[in-house]
């Protein structure tokens, strides 16, 4: 049976998120593979060397970063990480080889950034004719040296026609380059049923008629979601706080004079947008997606804490009409009452968004496949007079 490797991490939550959705969508489409996902931490360090002695997997520090939004500084140190990364390249690359020598994937699909100079090389020198295929998670390149690496034989699968022309610019023919129509999202937020909208906000004690948004900063929530919930105290809100329950707690406290419902971690948030009619959060390319794909406009923010992978989403936002992109969540109030001004514009240019891309990228491996393990054509004979 052919085998496919799926390359993820823990940093940021996104990877790992598109790594089970895509492995969910190859099985819903009965595809004749093995996938297995791998943790390229795990890889690199079997043994958990790191954690033993800092005390912390290495994708912990940057995690907690991002729920407390100590973002500050993220351009400079991830120049940092990458020279780390490039220094420290033989060394990634043997525990790699090795890897890849035990396990003898037929396809391995990287959905990782910074990284993929080490495990092309690595694959393309023990195991040569394999195909590598590096899927974006982001919408756009962070150049140089993130997703796309220049000179490697490989493929690239690009949720936006940005990230499309930066690989081409460094020299990928379109043979190489795949465009697919946006972020790859979990196949339930797909197989949501249609809901009476009335009926549930009032089973949640929210009116049902009233304008309602939707605050969500990932999976375990942000600080920042206090500010909002006051300044918004008269806006009728949904937040979501994933896994911070310290947070959701704070929140309950804070006195409104317009009905919101807190809600901790729930496998259900497709449910709870299909609730909502706007969207708040960071400019993070999955809960962005998610929220457009459902239909709701959304409104983020640019500044000195935006992390510099993400700039460029807020460029598509603004290019695409999808909402508003504002300087701070500390000056929210006038931001959101445009939008809801508005919002009938802002639904029209998201409905215009069809993300099918999870459903989209099997088919491009497939074909990745296949043109791998098709027989070398022999050259052409000279034909002799």
């Amino acid at each position: 049976m052919t085998t496919i490797d799926l390359v993820y991490f823990n940093a940021g939550g996104g990877h790992r998120a598109a790594a089970l959705a895509l492995a969910a969508a190859i099985r819903e489409q009965s595809r004749p593979w093995q996938v297995r996902l791998v943790n390229l931490t795990e890889v690199l360090d079997p043994r958990g060397l790191f954690k033993k002695y800092t005390g912390m997997a290495p994708e912990d520090y940057y995690n907690k970063r991002l729920a407390r939004g100590w973002t500050l500084g993220l351009a400079q140190e991830l120049k940092l990480l990458q020279g780390t990364i490039r220094l420290a390249h033989s060394a990634l690359v043997r525990p790699l080889q090795r890897h890849w020598l035990a396990t003898e994937p037929d396809l391995v699909v990287s959905l990782i950034p910074n990284f993929n100079r080490a495990l092309y090389e690595s694959l393309a020198s023990t195991l040569p004719g394999v195909p590598y295929v590096t899927v974006l998670t982001d919408i756009a390149d962070h150049p140089p040296n993130f997703w796309i690496e220049p000179a490697q034989d490989q493929h690239f699968v690009c949720g936006s026609a940005r990230a499309v022309e930066q690989a081409q610019a460094l020299g990928y023919g379109r043979e190489r380059v795949h465009r697919v129509s946006g972020m790859i999202l979990r196949p339930d937020f797909y197989r949501q049923p249609p809901r009476d909208r009335a009926a549930e906000r009032m089973a949640l004690g929210l009116e049902a008629d009233r304008p309602t948004g939707l605050v969500l900063f990932g999976g375990h929530g942000a600080r920042t979601m206090l500010d909002i919930a006051h300044q918004l105290d008269d806006l009728q809100l949904i937040l979501l706080c994933g896994h911070n329950r310290a947070l959701a707690a704070a929140l309950r406290k804070l006195p409104a004079r317009a009905p919101r419902v807190v809600v901790e971690f729930t496998p259900e948030v497709p449910r709870y947008m299909q609730l909502a009619d706007y969207f708040i959060g960071k400019p993070g390319p999955g809960s962005l997606s998610e929220a457009i794909h459902i239909g709701l406009p959304v409104i983020t923010v640019r500044n000195a804490w935006t992390m510099p992978q993400e700039h460029y989403n807020t460029d598509w936002v603004r290019e695409q009409g999808l909402g508003l992109v504002h300087k701070s969540f500390g000056s929210l109030r006038p931001v959101v009452l445009q939008l809801v001004e508005r919002l009938e514009e802002f639904r029209a240019n998201v409905r215009r968004i069809d993300n099918r891309a999870v459903w989209e990228v099997p088919g491009i491996l497939a074909a990745i496949l296949a043109q791998a393990e098709a027989p070398a054509q022999p050259p052409p004979q000279p034909v002799c007079a």
